[in-house]
């Protein structure tokens, strides 16, 4: 069959410098965000030398119209520390929460797992070939709960980071934009880059050490080495459920409750320092936008390699010990950092910002350049580091596979995301029909407006789910399972400039809301509204790519579930899957109520708040009193962390349950269920919200004479949109976002327990 042309030196080494080069690269951009200083006077010192750059010439508007800088950058720096104490605080009553739960379910896959083989500590017949003998299964008990820590904490590493990052910068985008545009977009663009390379390096370096310290044990006992890495990948994602959970409910709890009352009832502009929810809703956009993004796109990264690793380690790469060849889904995440890396200095230095209608096709080509380059890379590291023709395992038989097929699994899964994330674009953003037409229904009220948003979120979810489904074809056709484990794992193979793109959202946005509550020149605000309505449309394609890449994630593990669970076939003719298949289906439904309501009920709490520090605290209108945003910042962290924990059990205790009482068939069919109405809820929810969204800033904008005959704030039109946007946001940034982590992670944590299943599983059907 032929070796591969990359020998396995080549990639101990080629791993490990891509991730400390992508590590290296975060710094540096962190270095460079850090040059703009948040000290007054020091705004000539932070400014590139060279006259007319990035189409403004470097003076202040503020000098320009007469204002005092010292008490402009006094106020952003002041209102940054808020900010960034308030997301501090939550995240570390978050961890208390969530570390318990650590320590709680690592224990539990400890005891299961090891109970397989009644904790002997005998070597066992291998589970795929029983003439050989394996490690015990308390080694591979111990070794899960290892790694299921490891995942968990780079995970919680991730979302902190990228929450600091996005603290640290905002007031400084905020600053930028008094000398351009160009330059407040390099400063977002650069912030948000760091989160995104320091993610995808840190998890492929974590997820390397850990795989070479794991072999110094297993030796040749590849299967047994690459099953206990999945729990990888369930630490991962985990944690990244109670991120998602808990930052979503937060944000959007102070984002309701800061609209109804400051925009629709009071009549003031968003982000005014009046209101008393302002802090809290700046607060919510780093962590639930960034820190639960982060650890949510850590979790698919995580779960894609696993998958990949878990089928390849019984096919011939593992049967053969073809290093190399194994370890090729990481080589592909090494050659996206390189592409990422070239891709981010394209918009930071290459090509200059000069207006604002240059930023959105700035942010859309960074996707097409990455996913161009990326292709070039792939061709490479397949032709190099996989034999010319291999085997690979499907389902108790071995697949011949070529190494142009695996090449077009990874490249098909790399274009349905790009696609993917163009159809999220045209459907969310307001410079095509869909949204404009939805801002259109507004002339009617509310309820027209509500009906045409949900309209356009049902009918979003037809490209990418032909997408998929055509990606899912092509892939399994040629490499089983594998194929579509490294379809994901190209879809996700430029993850850092994503996250990139993704987290200078969130970014712009504080940078609007700063400039407001600093009370800076309507100027900046245009600006920093222009980088923000940016951000809104790439941050709902940030989620498109991960509900895509989420459901064949989903699909993979779900093979490798079936198969380390020794069924044969899934059919769902016979009464056990079908049962499990109608309850899977449900289950996004019910995790969505969940969430909606949490968000419900946290959010009438403060719109209560908002209106008593309105009716009983003297001159907090005039402006001559401050507001306590302290107590909308407490009711917030209150409600997510007591709201994030039944959604979380529901998620975490389903494949333990239903795999325990009523064993693998049917918990197949919970699997299966689920994949499949998560995927189109997810979408439909987070394009619907995403829409609404970007229909009341059209208005607000006014930038066509359409949207001029809409407005302006305030106008019966602008107030039906507002209350759209405030139902569409527990739906784009809570319960949407939140279900593919609820598809993947089921699927995994089934995957890692599924020996214990095998063993003991289908309890009632046995006393049957």
């Amino acid at each position: 069959m032929g070796g591969a042309i990359l020998p396995d030196l080549g990639t101990e080494i080629l791993i490990p410098v891509c991730a400390v080069i992508g590590i290296g690269f975060a710094a540096f951009q962190w270095f460079l965000v850090s040059q703009v200083k948040l000290v007054p006077g020091a705004a000539a010192a932070s400014t590139n030398s060279g006259g007319r750059k990035n189409g403004y010439d470097d003076y202040l508007i503020e000098e320009e119209e007469g204002l005092n800088d010292h008490n402009v950058v006094v106020k952003c720096a002041e209102i940054q520390n808020a900010i960034s104490e308030g997301a501090s605080s939550f995240l570390f009553t978050e961890y208390k929460y969530v570390g318990i739960f650590m320590v709680i379910f690592a224990a539990v896959i400890f005891g299961a797992l090891a109970s397989v083989e009644g904790f002997s500590t005998s070597t066992q017949p291998c589970t795929y070939d029983k003439t050989k003998r394996c490690k015990p299964a308390l080694a591979t008990a111990l070794f899960s709960t290892i790694s299921f820590l490891l995942g968990a904490i780079t995970s919680v590493v991730s979302g902190f980071l990228g929450m600091k990052i996005a603290t640290f910068a905002n007031a400084r985008t905020t600053l930028e934009a008094r000398k351009g545009v160009g330059k407040a977009f390099i400063t977002a663009f650069r912030s948000g880059a760091v989160m995104g390379f320091l993610l995808a390096a840190n998890g492929l370096l974590v997820l390397y050490i850990a795989i070479n310290v794991f072999k110094l044990y297993y030796g040749d006992d590849w299967s047994g080495l690459f099953e206990a890495i999945t729990g990888y990948g369930l630490g991962g994602s985990s944690m990244a459920l109670f991120g998602r959970v808990g930052g979503g409910i937060y944000t959007k709890a102070a984002d309701v409750g800061a609209d109804l009352v400051g925009k629709v009832e009071k009549n003031i502009p968003e982000d005014d320092p009046r209101n008393p929810a302002v802090i809290a809703d700046n607060v919510g956009d780093n962590v639930g936008d960034i820190a639960g993004m982060g650890s949510d796109l850590f979790g698919s990264y995580a779960e894609s390699s696993c998958a990949a690793l878990v089928v390849a380690s019984i096919s011939s790469f593992g049967v053969n010990h073809e290093f190399t060849a194994m370890l090729y889904p990481l080589i592909i995440s090494s050659v996206g950092i390189i592409v990422c890396l070239i891709t981010t200095l394209v918009a930071t230095d290459f090509v200059e910002i000069k207006a604002v209608k240059e930023i959105e096709p700035s942010l859309k080509k960074q996707l097409i350049i990455s996913t161009a380059l990326m292709t070039v890379g792939i061709a490479i590291v397949s032709f190099i580091a996989l034999p010319s023709s291999f085997t690979i395992f499907n389902f108790g038989e071995q697949k011949v596979v070529k190494n142009w097929q695996l090449f077009l699994c990874v490249a098909v899964g790399l274009w349905a995301g790009l696609i993917i994330g163009f159809v999220t674009e045209y459907y969310t953003s307001n410079a095509y029909s869909p949204v404009q037409d939805v801002a259109d229904s507004c002339r009617t009220g509310a309820a027209t407006n509500v009906i045409f948003g949900l309209a356009l979120g049902y009918k979003s979810v037809i490209i990418p789910i032909f997408a998929i489904a055509v990606s899912i074809f092509v892939s399994f056709s040629f490499a089983a399972m594998y194929g579509i484990a490294v379809a994901a794992l190209g879809m996700l193979s430029t993850i850092a400039t994503g996250l990139a793109i993704d987290a200078y959202g969130p970014i712009s946005d504080n940078a609007g809301g700063i400039a407001e509550m600093a009370g800076m020149s309507h100027r900046i605000r245009e600006r920093t509204d222009a980088l923000d309505a940016a951000g809104n449309t790439t941050a709902a394609i940030g989620k498109g790519f991960a509900i895509g890449s989420a459901a064949l994630v989903s699909l993979a593990l779900f093979g490798a579930f079936v198969s380390r669970a020794g069924i044969s076939t899934v059919d769902v003719l016979t009464p056990k899957v079908f049962i499990g298949l109608l309850v899977g289906a449900m289950l996004p439904y019910w995790f969505s109520a969940m969430t909606m309501k949490s968000v419900g009920s946290a959010a009438l709490k403060m719109v209560e708040e908002v209106r008593r520090q309105f009716n009983s605290i003297p001159g907090l209108m005039e402006g001559t009193t401050k507001p306590d945003y302290a107590t909308c910042v407490k009711i917030s962290t209150d409600a997510s962390i007591k709201e994030m924990i039944p959604p979380g059990a529901l998620v975490m205790l389903t494949p333990l349950i239903v795999g325990f009482f009523f064993g693998v068939e049917t918990l197949s069919g919970v699997l299966a269920g689920s994949l499949v109405s998560g995927v189109q809820i997810a979408i439909s929810a987070s394009n619907t919200g995403g829409a609404w969204d970007n229909a009341k800033k059209y208005i607000e904008a006014g930038a066509s004479e359409h949207a001029r005959s809409l407005g302006p704030k305030g106008s019966e039109p602008h107030k039906a949109a507002v209350i759209g946007d405030t139902i569409g946001d527990p739906l784009k940034d809570t319960s949407g976002p939140s279900l593919n982590i609820l598809i993947k992670l089921m699927a995994v944590e089934s995957l890692v327990f599924a020996p214990f299943f095998a063993t003991h599983g289908g309890f009632l059907f046995n006393l049957w």
